[in-house]
Parts: structure tokens; sequence; C-alpha cells
């Protein structure tokens, strides 16, 4: 296989970390926004979107790696990037998602922003294995975008054994966050 860009280290060093590090910013910064529109439809689709989104990236990231164990190398590639096109969009739903929506509580019944006791009673132990899905999918979501990224230029520049030492590390990260993210949805959707 060859490879299909012109190695830049450097350039792609700084390209790389500036948009993980905008990508980073914009989730920080807007998840702290909310927009009060009429869309005239329900918001909460996007939230529906983004599952529906991370369902496909852990499908084809399987895939992906079904692909590469069978040296079918070409298609391998065209998944992968097909798989980092759906999660920019995915980052687009999640963005729409919490500008539109505001934050959404485990176990906030009555949506009114807070967990009375009542609540809190009634969601039990499950809000703790929810924070601790969440805190895990937040944390490595935002460690993973780089090795991703440099994952998908040492295969793009042809350096494929850098691409294989990163991707050991990067596929089963990016997995859990793709996986994680689809339950994240399912215990998190009832209080929408």
């Amino acid at each position: 296989m060859k490879a299909v860009w012109q190695k830049n280290d450097k350039k792609a060093h700084w390209l790389i970390w500036i948009f993980s590090a905008i990508v980073f910013v914009a989730v920080t910064v807007l998840d702290r926004i909310t927009i009060d529109a009429n869309l005239g439809f329900d918001a909460h689709i996007f939230a529906q979107l983004s599952a529906d989104v991370n369902t496909l990236v852990s499908i084809l990231l399987v895939v992906a790696f079904v692909l590469v164990k069978q040296k079918n190398f070409e298609w391998h590639k065209r998944v992968m990037l097909f798989t980092m096109a759906l999660s920019v969009l995915f980052l687009v739903f999640y963005i729409a998602h919490h500008l539109f929506t505001g934050e959404t509580k485990f176990g906030d019944v009555n949506h009114d922003g807070s967990l009375d006791d009542y609540e809190k009673l009634v969601a039990g132990n499950l809000r703790y294995v929810y924070y601790a899905i969440i805190s895990t999918h937040i944390t490595l979501a935002g460690i993973v975008m780089p090795f991703v990224l440099y994952s998908a230029y040492r295969a793009l520049i042809g350096d494929f054994g850098k691409h294989k030492k990163l991707v050991r590390y990067t596929f089963p990260i990016w997995f859990y966050v793709a996986i994680t993210g689809v339950i994240v949805y399912l215990m998190i959707s009832p209080y929408y």
C-alpha cells in the first residue's frame, strides 16, 4: 500500500494538537452554554443521532479490525476514513444537543435541573454506575482524539510500523469511548 500524503511530521504535529485543542475547548465551553431557540423539533434528536453515529462507529471499528487482520488494507483504509468522518459528524450532533438542550442530570425525573432526595432514592446505585461510565467516557474521549489523528496520519504517510504501534492502544480506547457513548445515551435518555 502506498502513502497518500507527504510526510511532514512538524506540520502534522501542529495541526493535530491545534485541532484537538479547538475541539476540546469547543466541547468544554459550549457544554456550558445553552441557546434558547425554538427549532421546531425536539432538540434531543441530536442525542439520538449521536448515539446512532456512535453505534455505527463501534461496528465500523470492528469491521476495520477484521479487514486489517485479513490484510485487506485498501478496504481497511476506506472504512477508517469513513469512521473518522462519522466521528466529526458525532461532534456536530453532540455540540448541537448540548447547545440547544443544556445539561440533563441522571435521575432528574421532574426535569427541574436538580435531584431531590426522592429522585436520588429512585435512581439508587445506578447513579454511581452512570457516573463511573460517563467520567471514564469523557476522560478517554478527550485523551484519544490526538492519538486517533496521529494513527491516521502515520497510515496516510505510509509509516505502517508506527501506525501499528499506535493503534495497539488507540483502537481499544476509541472502541470503549464509542460503546460507552451509546450506553450513556441509553442510561440518560429517560431523563430528557
